[in-house]
C-alpha cells in the first residue's frame, strides 16, 4: 500500500482568516517503508507572512518573493500525492489549508476520509502522554537535533518514521502462511535497531509508583531465585 505522509508550514492558523501556505513537505511509503521519494515546495503566500509565524518556521518574506504562487505548484503536488492516503500530525490543520489552496486555485478538494491523523493513532496507542512531534520523537529514540525550527519536509521525514513505530515498526504483520499477500517490491534501506528513552516525568512519575508498592511479586521471586 502506497500512502503519503505530509506537512505544511503556513502564514497563520486559519486560510478563512486570510493565511496561506508557504511550504509543503511530502515522503513517500510503500507498506510503511520510505521509498526515497520526497516531495519540497516553497510557495509564495501573497501576503506578509506575520512575525510570530516567522518565528515558528524562519520563512521570510525575503526568502518567499521569488517562490511561485501555490497555483504554479498545485500539478507537481497532485502528481505526487495521486490518489493516495495522507499521513499528517494534526490532520485537520494540513487538510484545510491543503483544500482550500486547491479550491482556489481549481481543483477538487481533498476528501478528508483521505487523511490519516497520526496524533489520533497515538492517543490509542500510547494514551496518557503528550503527542507534540517532539514528545513521540522523543519516545521512540528519534533523533531530533537537525530540528532547530518546524521544516516542512523534515518534519515530514520524522513523522513518518513516528508513523511506522506507531503502526508496528519494522514489522507490519504476523501472517506467515502461503497465501499472505507479499509486499510490493521496493528498495528498503537498512533501518538501526529502535532505541527508547523514557521521557525524565514518566520515569519520575513510575519510580514514585513502585515506591508505594507493599512486597511486591518480583521482589519475593528475587528473594527466593
Amino acid at each position: 500500500m502506497r500512502e503519503i505522509v505530509i506537512d505544511t508550514e503556513t502564514t497563520g492558523l486559519e486560510p478563512q482568516e486570510g493565511h496561506r501556505l508557504v511550504e509543503v513537505g511530502a515522503v513517500e511509503l510503500v507498506e510503511r517503508v520510505p521509498t526515497g521519494r520526497t516531495l519540497h515546495l516553497y510557495v509564495n503566500p501573497g501576503r506578509p507572512v506575520p512575525p510570530e509565524a516567522q518565528k515558528v518556521h524562519g520563512l521570510t518574506d525575503a526568502f518567499l518573493a521569488d517562490k511561485p504562487p501555490f497555483a504554479a505548484v498545485a500539478p507537481e503536488l497532485l502528481a505526487f500525492i495521486g490518489h493516495s492516503p495522507l499521513v499528517a500530525h494534526n490532520a485537520l490543520f494540513d487538510w484545510k489549508f491543503l483544500s482550500f489552496e486547491l479550491a482556489e486555485a481549481g481543483h477538487p478538494p481533498i476528501p478528508f476520509e483521505r487523511m490519516v491523523d497520526t496524533v489520533e493513532i497515538a492517543r490509542r496507542v500510547v494514551p496518557g502522554v503528550r503527542h507534540s512531534l517532539d514528545a513521540l520523537c522523543q519516545r521512540f529514540g528519534i533523533d531530533l537535533s537537525r530540528r532547530v525550527r518546524h521544516g516542512a519536509l523534515l518534519d515530514a521525514e520524522l513523522l513518518a518514521r513516528v508513523y511506522i513505530e506507531l503502526t508496528g515498526g519494522r514489522q507490519m504483520g504476523m501472517d506467515l502462511s502461503p497465501t499472505a499477500r507479499a509486499p510490493s517490491p521496493v528498495a528498503r534501506p537498512v533501518v538501526p535497531a529502535r532505541t527508547f528513552t523514557v521521557p525524565p516525568d514518566e520515569a519520575a512519575a513510575h519510580a514514585a509508583f513502585v515506591a508505594r508498592m507493599r512486597n511486591p511479586l518480583w521482589a519475593r521471586l528475587a528473594a527466593t531465585g
